[in-house]
């Protein structure tokens, strides 16, 4: 997505487009309603009531990661002003770039709080969250994060919340999945070794996939500096006879995986997790190659409820795509935290830290119904309690098999 796209969400005033009615998630609680309009400021668009609540957020707005940050952050926008619009509890909202890094995550994370930020969305990639995560549960900050699936984002932290559902679980589901639909085959893993997400996806699933009788003929490892070749890796999984490749990874490696693969005339089915949302979108990369490839995710846009249809057509509406999973988590992720608020009783004029130590003891007792999930509720640990479902490629876009 280009960073024209992304500048329009960084605007300090939100846009009135649709009713809380029309979308967003709901609760298990009804918003309150309010006859008064929300202010408008001299571009004519819809400014926060005063009193608002300063929400940060960090993601990579640049880099190889930006389709993930910069999708989070359009999602959270719309949710933003969907809150917004309704009068009651408002949001002043300001993304910050972490590039999907640690160091700079942390330094997005002390430019938000040098704003007065009272609680934190994100970070968006695991890496980035456990060195935020640290700082923000010395300084009892509340973070929810959209998308960090690491279990070392949450450990021994009462105030860090996940969105999305954790490594392990990927691993899990994803060696049900193929026990489930593709007994008897032959699995060859392709992991990156340097990275917490991807490692963690894999040490579950290769404990679980021991379990449940699936044969892994293969494993590969790389790192992130060697993630430009791996003509050794699909060399191996093909002579080992694997007619199935699993790929807890990012979509960038993917895209070279399938592209390699494609080229020396390999053509196993090749099994994704959610970090691969984002491959049919990514500049420069033939989306054909994606065709028939199954990936694990919590969101599919042909859904067809109320809720992801109305989502989803506001988002092309603005910016003129098919939303991923990421989108999808950020959009969810603001209306949990209206939704926290709401019901731990916080105000704007409390500190951050007085609104860390209200809400820690609500999120367990909330329910919420959003677009990656319905009846999401988490424990007192941070995780989100909701199952992936598995969808395929199929004349580029994802349909339930």
């Amino acid at each position: 997505m280009s960073m024209k796209k992304f500048a329009s969400i960084a605007l300090a005033a939100a846009m009135v487009l649709i009713l809380a009615a029309c979308g967003g998630a709901s609760t298990s609680s009804a918003a309150p309603a309010s006859s008064a309009a929300p202010a408008s400021s001299a571009s004519g668009e819809p400014a926060p009531a005063a009193g608002a609540f300063k929400l940060g957020a960090t993601g990579p707005l640049t880099g190889g990661a930006a389709i993930y940050g910069t999708s989070v952050m359009n999602g959270a926008q719309i949710a933003i002003d969907e809150i917004n619009a309704q009068g009651g509890i408002q949001f002043e909202f300001q993304p910050q770039d972490d590039e999907a890094d640690g160091e700079k995550a942390v330094n997005a994370y002390h430019t938000l709080l040098d704003w007065g930020a009272q609680a934190i969305v994100g970070p968006v990639t695991s890496g980035a969250a456990i060195s935020v995560s640290a700082e923000a549960y010395n300084d009892r900050v509340f973070c929810l994060t959209p998308s960090a699936s690491s279990v070392d984002v949450i450990a021994n932290k009462d105030n860090v919340f996940q969105v999305c559902f954790t490594d392990p679980n990927q691993g899990v589901g994803s060696a049900d999945y193929m026990a489930e639909h593709y007994a008897g085959c032959k699995v060859a893993v392709i992991y990156r070794n340097d990275d917490a997400y991807s490692q963690g996806i894999r040490d579950t699933f290769v404990k679980e996939a021991a379990a449940k009788n699936v044969e892994i003929v293969y494993e590969g490892t790389f790192t992130d500096a060697t993630s430009t070749d791996f003509s050794v890796q699909l060399t191996s999984a093909q002579s080992a006879g694997a007619d199935m490749v699993f790929l807890p990874i990012y979509y960038t490696p993917a895209s070279v995986i399938l592209s390699q693969a494609n080229a020396m005339g390999y053509a196993p089915t090749f099994f994704g997790v959610d970090g691969m949302d984002g491959i049919l979108t990514m500049e420069g990369f033939d989306a054909s190659l994606a065709e028939g490839v199954l990936l694990l995710t919590p969101f599919s846009a042909d859904a067809e409820d109320s809720l992801t249809q109305s989502f989803v057509a506001e988002y092309q509406k603005r910016f003129g795509e098919v939303p991923n999973q990421f989108a999808a988590d950020g959009y969810d992720a603001v209306y949990i935290m209206a939704e926290v608020f709401k019901a731990a009783g916080v105000t704007p004029d409390m500190t951050a830290q007085e609104i860390c130590e209200s809400v820690v003891g609500t999120m367990p007792i909330i329910t919420v119904n959003g677009v990656t999930g319905s009846g999401m509720t988490w424990a007192a640990s941070g995780e989100v309690s909701k199952a992936p479902m598995a969808v395929v490629i199929e004349n580029g876009v994802y349909v339930t098999p």
